[in-house]
């Protein structure tokens, strides 16, 4: 009887010890993307929210993209762990070559067709192991097929305020505990659109730039107030950075192929090529012999480093501007000039500017750690490892180049 006693007490005090570590609650994350929040705005002196958010938890040097560098392709591979060649989400606007059908951003009937999106976001893996989630706006959170999509979502509407967001985001976990979700997205467009607008150094810009860093201030005060601040790991990410661009920075690359009968797809930093079947060498060796401000690869011969050749959606040739450089058809000398961009981002992901930024607080992180760029495939995973799920087989990411900023 003794014997059998000093057992039980053995595995209390196990339990207590191992409660200690690890804690008994749910674990809770709220992933944050400010859009077009370049690595190194922090260091303007607007930021307090963010800066001290960076000093007590977890601060990467940057968050490196994925090719090409653009707002839908990044925030699915954020949620999936795949290079948009897996994913499929390869522009923001791209064509099915075989039916015709175009994903176009801004459409919702097409951003909300689950045939475009491939591989597993979070949420669904999630779902899966009965984990409620929840999204106050992500690429791909909106399709039409139930179990693709996240537990609560509201479908995108730039419309509804910073505030409300922050709002709707308290009132789910407010919810009764086996209703509320543990996973949650919150997307801001800023300082994505002033520095499409202004330019990333514009006064704007920095306006942009506090505004969504006050407004994480705003979230930080709601949680202390529902008493959740020291129960939630707030992730900040952003899908890329942003650079200054000029109209006296173009190529129009349909003039080196007048009479070729190409199609374009995409202008400004990217730009996909569709020549005749049997004048795919002649034009690619055109647009090698005139690479200027641009480099020109085709499917075959794009460097590994790109991962962007293993989709069937994109065409055989690719060229690419040089930083701060735009590459344009004729179609851009017919548009009216109503509107010019002085910023922009969809250039090589290895660019500096084109970096964003991955700040992390919480009971699943290390405190006052500094680490190098990150990248965001590597979230996916990350976000496994802290519900302690498995992740889909498929994904390009790789837990070990992150799990060293958990505890």
């Amino acid at each position: 009887m003794r014997i059998l006693t000093k057992q039980i007490l053995l595995i209390i005090t196990i339990i207590i010890f191992a409660s200690t570590i690890y804690g008994n609650d749910k674990p809770y994350v709220i992933l944050i993307s400010m859009d077009g929040f370049r690595w190194d705005y922090i260091y303007r002196g607007i930021t307090p929210n963010l800066n001290k958010l960076k000093e007590e938890g977890v601060h990467a040097l940057s968050l490196r993209p994925s090719f090409p560098t653009k707002t839908f392709p990044n925030h699915y591979s954020i949620v999936t762990g795949m290079y948009p060649e897996s994913h499929g989400i390869i522009f923001n606007t791209f064509t099915n070559i075989f039916t015709g059908e175009t994903y176009r951003i801004g459409d919702t009937i097409s951003t909300r067709e689950s045939k475009w999106y491939k591989g597993e976001a979070f949420w669904e893996t999630a779902n899966r192991h009965n984990i409620k989630t929840a999204s106050f706006f992500w690429v791909g959170s909106e399709q039409n097929i139930d179990y693709k999509k996240p537990t609560y979502f509201y479908h995108y509407d730039s419309k509804i305020s910073f505030i409300d967001r922050v709002d709707g985001v308290i009132k789910w976990l407010q919810l009764p505990e086996n209703e509320r979700p543990q996973f949650i997205t919150l997307y801001f467009e800023e300082p994505d659109s002033k520095g499409h607008s202004f330019g990333p150094e514009a006064p704007e810009t920095n306006t942009a730039i506090a505004l969504v860093d006050s407004i994480l201030g705003l979230l930080i005060d709601k949680l202390e107030k529902i008493n959740m601040k020291d129960k939630v790991n707030i992730i900040i990410v952003s899908d890329h950075g942003m650079t200054e661009i000029s109209e006296k920075r173009i190529v129009n690359i349909e003039e080196f192929l007048k009479s070729y009968n190409c199609k374009f797809y995409g202008m400004g930093t990217s730009i996909m090529i569709e020549p005749p079947q049997d004048k795919i060498d002649e034009v690619y060796q055109i647009l090698k012999k005139n690479e200027n401000h641009f480099r020109v690869y085709t499917k075959e011969n794009i460097p590994g480093y790109y991962h962007f050749s293993k989709n069937p959606f994109i065409l055989p040739i690719i060229a690419i501007a040089d930083i701060g450089w735009q590459l344009v058809t004729n179609d851009y000398f017919k548009r009216p000039r109503t509107y010019t961009l002085k910023g922009d981002h969809g250039f090589e992901k290895d660019h500096t500017d084109m970096h964003g930024i991955f700040i992390a607080k919480g009971p699943a992180f290390k405190s006052g750690y500094k680490t190098g760029t990150l990248w965001n495939v590597d979230i996916y995973p990350l976000l496994c490892k802290i519900f302690n799920i498995t992740p889909n087989n498929l994904i390009d990411g790789d837990i070990n180049r992150i799990e060293f900023i958990l505890k």
